[in-house]
């Protein structure tokens, strides 16, 4: 937001918004994928910065920075875009696990998975191949599950996937995948074979921008406290 601020104070200098300078700050805001609440602090951060101009300026002046501020304004409403589209499914049944490595198999940048276990090997074997063709893959889970028999995760981590585990006592419970920093994959679904063949799980896949930048914030803080598995 701070990138953002000092994006609009520049414009502000001349009181006039090129068209350049528009498009620069919808870039912007595109990537920042702002929170409404976000949203509504930047723009009181600029009718602050309007304000405390107009305090200064003999009357002829002060439409240059009304102009500004109604151009600043608009760029900060909410854009008509096309609704977020989710998808959902369950099991028993091969819904989830389907879903799970379709959306695996479309990463082309980067994928970070948190996930309670690991240990069905259709799920790893996709996994394995997401890594091999040059995608960034993250694993986080649970430092006690990777003793169960069937699990993946010695298996993965041996192949060059970077996995960290928990240090507490506790469960690392999680259980979501993200995609290319714009699709998020959670539910109650397990990554297990039991999760298929028994067990009544959901899973939702969105696109929704707030839902996966939370969730990206989630599994970095995350990132930062476990320890590399080992």
């Amino acid at each position: 937001m701070n990138e953002l601020l000092a994006r609009f104070q520049t414009t502000f200098e001349d009181k006039h918004f090129s068209r350049a300078e528009r498009q620069q700050v919808r870039k912007l805001l595109k990537a920042e994928k702002l929170s409404a609440r976000e949203l509504a602090v930047l723009r009181s951060k600029i009718f602050d910065l309007a304000r405390a101009e107009l305090e200064q300026l003999p009357a002829p002046a002060v439409l240059g920075v009304l102009d500004w501020l109604e151009n600043a304004n608009k760029l900060l409403l909410p854009q008509h875009e096309a609704p977020t589209t989710n998808e959902v499914y369950f099991s028993p049944g091969e819904e989830c696990r389907q879903a799970i490595i379709s959306h695996i198999q479309k990463a082309t940048s980067k994928l970070d998975v948190c996930v309670f276990t690991i240990s069905d090997n259709p799920i790893s074997r996709e996994l394995m191949a997401c890594h091999r063709k040059g995608v960034r893959l993250r694993i986080l889970t649970d430092n006690d599950k990777r003793y169960d028999a069937g699990s993946d995760i010695e298996e993965l981590a041996q192949a060059g996937i970077p996995v960290r585990i928990d240090r507490s006592e506790k469960h690392m419970h999680h259980k979501f995948a993200l995609i290319d920093g714009h699709t998020l994959l959670t539910g109650s679904y397990n990554w297990t074979r039991s999760a298929a063949t028994h067990n009544e799980e959901n899973l939702l896949v969105t696109r929704d921008p707030f839902s996966v930048k939370a969730y990206q914030r989630e599994f970095d803080n995350l990132w930062k406290k476990m320890k590399v598995y080992g």
